[in-house]
């Protein structure tokens, strides 16, 4: 199998990442625009961010586990045409309620890109050239993440809300690049499609309950039923069908567990901060949304360098220890950001944002390196799917928590708070840092 083509593959790939996180860093400087078209607050119109965020976390494990049994080739096929077929629907809507749909697809879809992104290159890739290319993928996405702002303000000033919405259906013209690096062969097995049902519902609860801060009492009860009905039925399924959905070897696997627990503070930071800077210059020191976007370039030239870092810390120190500096880093940025939020400083949040970006582009490709490492390869998608929902869910946390609190306390305050979640997080990678993975695992079983 040829390696030269590791940067081409992994920066593609990070495109495809990067669009797919656009669906919310860009979207959400359109919100005032759009309420407006349709007449409604910014906080109705904030739903198109939450329902998003919800379908993109709960579907990863999905993608995951559907590669496992048929290849890469026909699930990414099918997220990327549910993205940019979502985004075009969005941008024709006429009325809220199909946006609203339309963005429920459209999240969806993309949820497909950073699980099967990440199993395409741990599948390709061996040793040294595949933590290079995990850290290639973060370091491309994060970089096209954070022209989210910046390139939704200037499209939403040139060409309104609407255009905003079709940005993702670029990605389409991505997957002709990366087709031969689309795998066909699965195990043929059926799918679990119970188990995938009562997963999906479980981790909407989950995601409902974590955003019903800013969503108010009506959604936490929902959350609430789903999560506390779902559990004990998605356990028992585990009984009955140890290799089904959510297989047992994944679920018992202790450092797949206890990285994806400890990288979820990582898009917490991230999801956070993208809420918190930009409420704190446009509403409080009356920033245009393009000027915020340029505050965030500094961080995108940092994160298209990051490869050049990740991959040599993944080679000397491990995915372990890295995840570590990631939590370190991501609290720092936070801690950081609450103070230039309280005294209104940009360089202080530009310096933040630099911080918080070297968190995600390590401990990302950190965590996929962790997790793709230690289980088999027949359900490397599906255990990569868990780790990105444990880890897009965190950045659930993120948002809902800086807008929850943000609004009792203040966002200098919020995010402070949220500046303990890493530190805490990194009590989960004690054991690993104490044991060999290969111990822990043998442990459990």
């Amino acid at each position: 199998m040829p390696i030269d083509d590791s940067r081409r593959v992994s920066m593609l790939i990070g495109v495809l990442f990067g669009l797919a996180g656009m669906g919310s860093a860009a979207a959400a400087v359109a919100l005032p625009a759009l309420g407006q078209d349709f007449g409604i607050s910014v906080g109705t119109a904030a739903w198109t961010i939450s329902l998003y965020a919800l379908m993109f976390a709960v579907t990863t494990a999905l993608y995951g586990r559907f590669s496992d049994l048929v290849g890469i080739r026909t699930p990414l096929l099918i997220g990327i045409g549910l993205m940019a077929g979502g985004a075009l629907l969005a941008a024709l809507a006429p009325t809220y309620a199909v946006l609203l749909f339309a963005r429920l697809v459209q999240g969806a879809g993309a949820a497909a890109v950073p699980t099967l992104g990440v199993a395409i290159l741990s599948g390709r890739y061996d040793g040294a050239v595949r933590g290079l290319a995990l850290g290639r993928l973060a370091g491309t996405a994060a970089a096209v993440t954070s022209l989210g702002p910046l390139l939704g303000g200037v499209v939403e000033h040139a060409f309104g809300w609407r255009a905003v919405m079709a940005i993702p259906m670029l990605g389409a013209l991505v997957i002709p690049f990366v087709w031969r690096a689309l795998t066909t062969e699965g195990s043929g097995a059926n799918l679990d499609v119970i188990g995938a049902v009562l997963v999906a519902l479980t981790a909407a609860g989950l995601v409902l309950l974590i955003q019903s801060p800013s969503t108010g009492l009506v959604i936490a009860l929902v959350g609430l039923l789903l999560l506390g009905l779902g559990t004990p039925l998605v356990m028992l399924q585990v009984r009955r069908r140890p290799d089904g959905f959510l297989p047992r070897d994944v679920i018992r696997n202790p450092v797949v567990v206890r990285s994806a627990l400890a990288a979820a503070a990582v898009p917490a930071s991230w999801f956070g901060m993208l809420i918190a800077v930009p409420a704190v210059l446009v509403g409080e020191a009356g920033w245009e949304p393009w000027q915020v976007g340029l505050l965030l370039l500094p961080s995108s030239v940092v994160a298209v360098l990051m490869p050049r870092v990740t991959g040599p810390m993944l080679t000397r120190i491990g995915a372990a220890q890295t995840l570590v500096g990631a939590a370190i880093a991501a609290s720092l940025a936070l801690f950081m950001s609450a103070w230039g939020a309280a005294v209104l400083s940009p360089v202080v949040l530009a310096i933040a944002l630099i911080l918080v970006t070297f968190s995600f582009g390590a401990g990302q490709p950190a965590l996929s390196a962790s997790v793709g490492g230690a289980v088999h390869v027949h359900v490397r998608g599906v255990a990569l799917g868990i780790a990105t929902l444990v880890f897009m869910t965190g950045g659930s946390v993120g948002s809902a928590l800086v807008g929850g609190l943000g609004s009792v306390t203040g966002l200098p305050w919020a995010l402070a708070i949220l500046g303990v979640l890493p530190l805490i997080g990194m009590t989960a990678l004690f054991p690993i840092l104490k044991h060999s993975p290969e111990a822990l695992i043998a442990e459990a079983d």
